[in-house]
């Protein structure tokens, strides 16, 4: 079910209005891409508030004068996004650093010093996306598969 900024998920409504904007405009793409409410939500959420701390003041303020979503909105189906959004979890050591990313993508959505907070940050995820956490050593080699099912 698409949600606009009057008509919108119980758990969005003590965010700030510009996060809800985006988590409404983020679940309903993710809607359009075939996820349940009950994924969409979280994902689009989670999503939402890290967009919110990482975009500068200028990026903030362009998406605020952008129309609010509406439940009509267009929205193309993107395969990739779709087949990362279901992709496992792969904790990596890349550069000095624990990488979490999907299987298939290009970039870390973040990197851990520690391999324990990465560990506990690509199952977060994992759990989100219902996957699994693919974990590696340093030297490469696949140590452990968790599935979501058993954090």
């Amino acid at each position: 079910m698409p949600w606009n900024m009057q008509d919108y998920p119980v758990s969005m409504k003590n965010l700030d209005p510009l996060i809800r904007k985006k988590a409404i405009d983020i679940a309903n793409a993710l809607l359009v891409d075939g996820y349940p409410d009950n994924r969409a939500i979280p994902i689009a959420t989670s999503q939402a508030e890290k967009w919110y701390t990482a975009a500068s003041p200028t990026e903030k303020k362009a998406f605020q004068q952008t129309p609010v979503p509406q439940k009509t909105d267009p929205h193309e189906k993107n395969k990739h996004a779709q087949k990362l959004m279901n992709a496992d979890i792969l904790l990596k050591y890349e550069n000095n650093h624990w990488s979490v990313i999907s299987d298939g993508g290009t970039h870390a959505s973040e990197t851990f010093d520690k391999k324990e907070a990465a560990i506990k940050r690509a199952k977060e995820i994992a759990k989100n996306k219902q996957s699994s956490v693919k974990i590696y050593k340093k030297d490469g080699t696949l140590q452990q598969t968790h599935n979501y099912l058993n954090f």
